[in-house]
């Protein structure tokens, strides 16, 4: 299936219409259909008026139930998907404010327990130190303190214990020259001691041995309900639970060329120690 990106996410509403259409033409009231999914009649009206985006699944309970015709069905399933599918380039987060972006990075934290971070290239917010922080959006114009202050506050999250939280950074993502050496060296420690959270596990992956792997994006995970891709133009944000499983064994495989626990300590130290050096 190709995605216009300028449509994704906004399905909603001609998926609301479709599944509508189709009850009404198979003659059920939302509570027959609601009992014979094992849904809400609450929850049958909000997809219904596009107040709720249906995950795969329901959109299937629903058409198997209306014993919708198979070519129908699938352009129900298409519709499905996209109204799953939300594209966010930078341009339009940057008009808005990179803050506003913050209030909804830390919104989606607040609401998942299970994390896991696949950074290929460079490393994230919540593991960043505020001169890490400020050169990673150094490209933005204008004054940034608020987005550089949210970013930063963002990661007490990392203090809940209730959370856990994977990463797994390939040594490019952890080496990659973004500050002058010294700062370097302290984002490197500053990894090291965020791999000592109790709720927290850090991996790399070195540049060495095989790996017969071709990772493309820096990708996270929220719980088993969200996949979000990052692009140089933009992110994907994915629901569809057949996209965020695919990313969820993804991860799985990259999990196994990390090493992790002393063994990744080490080599952060190590790495840290020819930063040091360099500024010499």
């Amino acid at each position: 299936m190709t995605f216009d990106p300028g449509t994704l996410g906004h399905s909603r509403s001609d998926l609301a219409a479709a599944l509508k259409q189709e009850r009404k033409r198979a003659g059920w009231t939302q509570a027959r259909l609601a009992k014979r999914c094992n849904m809400s009649q609450t929850k049958v009206s909000n997809i219904e008026s596009g107040k709720l985006t249906p995950a795969m699944v329901d959109v299937e309970l629903i058409l198997e139930a209306l014993g919708a015709e198979v070519p129908l069905a699938n352009e129900i399933f298409l519709l499905a998907r996209s109204a799953n599918t939300e594209w966010q380039d930078h341009w339009a987060s940057r008009r808005r404010g990179l803050d506003k972006k913050q209030n909804e990075l830390a919104r989606l934290e607040a609401a998942t327990k299970e994390f896991r971070f696949f950074l290929l290239s460079m490393i994230t917010g919540l593991l960043a130190t505020p001169d890490y922080v400020r050169a990673s959006i150094s490209d933005v114009p204008g004054d940034q303190s608020k987005t550089i202050a949210k970013k930063l506050e963002r990661q007490n999250i990392l203090l809940e214990v209730a959370k856990s939280f994977t990463f797994v950074l390939t040594e490019q993502a952890v080496r990659w020259p973004v500050l002058p050496p010294l700062a370097m060296a302290m984002q490197l420690d500053r990894l090291v001691s965020v791999s000592r959270l109790p709720n927290v596990r850090l991996g790399i992956i070195p540049l060495s041995g095989h790996i017969p792997e071709r990772p493309l994006n820096t990708f996270t995970v929220y719980d088993r309900r969200l996949a979000t891709v990052e692009t140089s133009t933009g992110a994907l944000m994915l629901r569809d639970r057949r996209d965020v499983n695919a990313y969820r064994d993804d991860f799985d495989r990259y999990e196994g060329y990390a090493v992790w626990s002393e063994d990744c300590r080490r080599l952060l130290t190590e790495w840290s120690m020819i930063f040091n050096r360099q500024r010499q």
